[in-house]
């Protein structure tokens, strides 16, 4: 098991050894707390576009459903007539330049795993550079936007923003409770009261305090045909490899059970780099992956190779929720 995983379970689990971290998470707050009051006191450099930002991000470390959170906005403001684009760090990327937009014949490693996984399913604008207010700003001289969307960046506090929504994963929660180093958040918990809203992604009610997302799988995806086919075409009981290099791999592996089939496992760090030759699992059946794998796999892909196409579901409540916001924000 990796160093990275092992920290992980340690932080969602708990371990006695973290004790020895808490000097370095006293000067992480600090860091990140000194930082946070700089924004909000309007100190240093931060740009605000001429048209409204969301961020969707979240303050633990892992995946928490930001992807599928990020493909639902788009096509919710699409459908209500906004001209939408999107920015995002890029993690892993290696493009020529920076700002780099990204286009859907573009390579993983050239530009990200997830943004490419964005593009290819949307067509949507979108400009990969750690520094986002850069990014927003070529975004913005490229094409008439009405709105952006940052793809993470809730810390990223050179860049103004009119919304903050933050994930939370239902089962992992917020771990111990503790800033890195010594747990897995971000920001400390307190942070959480002055965002706009907080999603929990595998809960299945609202609370008083978040809105309840769900991951729905909508079909399976041939890597070579791009050709979607029901669930159906794995009966009940199907064994199939199954690969997952996602920040919570587990919660993948869980969907195909609770969909009746039976993986064989194969866990991988997030954002992790892939060779057909590492692929090759025994005894021969299906592979099928995340959709997120699937953009890096695609370029050496087996005739049974398949990824899960899967939707999120927002609560009612936050879909009206959003739609005031947006109707507040674009009223301005």
């Amino acid at each position: 098991m990796a160093f990275s995983e092992r920290l992980l379970q340690a932080w969602y689990r708990g371990h006695p050894l973290l004790l020895l971290l808490r000097p370095l998470e006293l000067l992480y707050r600090w860091v990140v707390g000194r930082r946070r009051r700089a924004f909000v006191e309007g100190r240093g450099a931060i740009y605000r576009a001429p048209v409204p930002v969301i961020v969707v991000g979240n303050i633990t470390l892992g995946g928490t459903g930001k992807t599928p959170l990020i493909l639902w906005l788009i096509e919710h403001c699409r459908a209500r007539g906004l001209r939408v684009g999107v920015v995002s760090r890029g993690y892993g990327a290696l493009p020529p330049a920076l700002p780099w937009r990204v286009r859907a014949d573009q390579s993983a490693a050239v530009s990200g795993d997830e943004p490419l996984l964005i593009v290819q399913r949307t067509g949507v604008p979108l400009m990969i550079d750690p520094d986002r207010a850069r990014a927003v700003r070529a975004l913005l001289a490229s094409e008439p936007l009405d709105l952006i969307l940052s793809d993470d960046g809730l810390q990223h506090y050179r860049l103004a923003r009119d919304l903050e929504l933050v994930l939370l994963d239902a089962a992992r929660g917020l771990g111990n409770g503790r800033c890195l180093p010594a747990g897995p958040l971000r920001e400390p918990v307190e942070r959480l009261q002055s965002i706009d809203a907080l999603l929990c992604n595998g809960a299945s009610d609202d609370t008083p305090t978040t809105y309840a997302m769900q991951l729905q799988p909508r079909a399976l995806v041939n890597l070579l045909s791009n050709q979607p086919v029901a669930l159906e075409h794995f009966p009940a009981g199907q064994v199939l490899h199954a690969l997952a290099g996602i920040g919570n791999p587990q919660r993948f592996f869980n969907t195909l059970e609770a969909l009746n089939w039976r993986p064989l496992v194969h866990a991988f760090a997030d954002h992790a780099v892939y060779s057909a030759a590492a692929l090759q699992f025994e005894p021969r059946l299906p592979l099928l992956m995340t959709e997120k794998d699937a953009v890096k796999c695609r370029p050496f892909a087996g005739p049974d190779w398949w990824y899960l196409a899967v939707d999120a579901q927002l609560s009612p409540a936050f879909v009206a929720w959003f739609d005031r916001q947006l109707q507040r924000l674009l009223v301005h």
